[in-house]
C-alpha cells in the first residue's frame, strides 16, 4: 500500500488513536493528519465539514470519543450519548461526502447484551438488554456500527468497524472518577502503598501530575486525606485499605493498547466491508480474569501490601464480557502481549 496515502486520525491524543499513530508510523506512514480538541471540534458539524473539505483524507481513523469506566458512564449518561453520537455523525457522514476511501470506526465490547453467551459472538449483536450502567454509550456505538453497515449498503463506502475488550497501555487515564478499572487499580494501590510508607512526597507528587477534583500536591495534608478517603484509600489506625466496587467476581478480558492499534491497522490494511451483516469484527485476547484476581495481580506487581474491601452495596456491571476473536483470528492476527508482561509496562511507565 502506498505509504504516502493521507490518514486521518480522529482522537489521536487519547490512548487508542496514539497507539494508532505510532504503529502506523513504525509501518513507514508518514502522511497522517491529526487535529486537537482545540483546533477541530468534532462536536462542531460545521468545523467538521470545513475540516474535510480542506484536507481530503484517503482514509480515516475514528478513535475519537468520549470515554470513561463505570462511575463516570452511569453519571454522565446523557453527555455520553450525546457527544459520541454527534462525533461519529459528523466525522462518518463528512466521510462520506468527501469521497474518504477507508474509514474504520472504534466501538467497544459494551455493545453487546448483557447476558450474551460467552465467548460474546459478533452475532450476539441486539439480541438482549444492555448492561444499563453503561447503556447510553453502548446505544451510541451501536449507531456508529450501523452507521456504517448503512452507508456500504447505500452508498458502496468502504467503512468498517472494530469491536475492542477493554483496553490498557500508555495515554491511559487515571482519573479516580472516570478511569477504567485497570488504571484506577494502578493508581490506588500506589496511593495505598505511599500512604502505608508515609511517602507524602510521592504522594504530593502523584496529585500534582495528575490532579483529582481540583486537589493537588499543594493542597493542605487534610483536604488530600479527604480526597483520597472519597475515592476508598484509608488509613487508620496505621492499617491502610483499599475499597473497590462490587464483589470482585465478575470477569473481564484486557488487551493491550498497542495490540489493539496493530489489529486494527491490520484490518484498516487487509479487510473491506462486504455487506455481511454484523459488520463489525471483534479484537481481543480470548482470555479472561475476575477483577478479583486481577486485584491481586496489581497488587502483586504495585507491591502494595495494605487490605482490599470489596464493597457489595456497588454495581458490578455485567457479570462476564470475553469476545469470541476467531474472526480477527482468521484474518491473520492474534494477541501479542500477556496481561501480566502488559501490566509490568504499564506500571514502569505510571513511576
Amino acid at each position: 500500500m502506498n505509504k504516502n496515502l493521507k490518514i486521518y486520525i480522529a482522537g489521536h491524543n487519547g490512548m487508542v488513536g496514539s497507539a494508532i499513530k505510532r504503529n502506523l508510523e513504525s509501518r513507514g506512514f508518514a502522511n497522517i493528519i491529526t487535529r486537537s480538541k482545540e483546533d477541530l471540534n468534532l462536536l462542531n458539524e460545521a468545523s467538521v465539514s470545513k475540516f474535510f473539505a480542506e484536507e481530503k483524507p484517503e482514509f480515516v481513523v475514528l478513535a475519537a470519543a468520549k470515554v470513561g469506566g463505570i462511575i463516570a458512564n452511569n453519571t454522565y449518561r446523557a453527555e455520553f450519548l450525546y457527544e459520541n453520537l454527534m462525533i461519529q455523525n459528523h466525522v462518518i457522514h463528512q466521510s462520506y461526502l468527501n469521497g474518504v476511501g477507508k474509514l474504520l470506526f472504534l466501538g467497544s465490547s459494551c455493545i453487546y447484551p448483557r447476558m450474551a453467551s460467552q465467548p460474546m459472538q459478533e452475532e450476539e449483536l441486539l439480541t438482549g438488554l444492555l448492561e444499563a450502567t453503561n447503556e447510553p454509550y453502548a446505544i451510541a456505538k451501536i449507531a456508529g456500527i450501523k452507521m456504517c453497515e448503512a452507508y456500504h449498503a447505500q452508498y458502496g463506502c468502504n467503512f468498517i468497524s472494530i469491536m475492542p475488550t477493554n483496553l490498557y497501555g500508555l495515554n491511559d487515564n487515571y482519573d479516580l472518577e472516570k478511569s477504567h478499572v485497570l488504571p484506577a487499580l494502578i493508581r490506588k494501590m500506589y496511593l495505598g502503598k505511599f500512604l502505608m510508607d508515609n511517602d507524602w512526597k510521592s504522594i504530593r507528587s502523584d496529585l500534582n501530575k495528575r490532579p483529582i477534583e481540583g486537589v493537588n500536591g499543594e493542597s493542605p495534608d487534610e483536604q488530600i486525606t479527604d480526597l483520597l478517603l472519597k475515592y476508598g484509600i484509608s488509613s487508620k489506625l496505621g492499617e491502610v485499605s483499599i475499597t473497590l466496587w462490587g464483589t470482585g467476581t465478575p470477569k473481564r478480558e484486557f488487551l493491550h493498547v498497542d495490540d489493539m492499534a496493530d489489529a486494527s491497522v491490520h484490518l484498516l490494511l487487509n479487510y473491506d466491508a462486504s455487506g455481511t451483516i454484523p459488520s463489525q469484527i471483534n479484537a481481543g485476547c480470548g482470555e479472561d480474569i475476575s477483577i478479583k484476581d486481577l486485584a491481586e495481580l496489581v497488587r502483586e506487581i504495585v507491591d502494595y501490601k495494605g487490605t482490599i474491601i470489596w464493597d457489595v452495596e456497588k454495581p458490578d456491571g455485567a457479570p462476564r464480557k470475553l469476545l469470541d476473536v476467531s474472526k480477527l483470528n482468521q484474518l491473520g492476527w492474534k494477541r501479542k502481549i500477556t496481561l501480566e508482561d502488559g501490566i509490568k509496562q504499564v506500571v514502569a511507565a505510571y513511576i
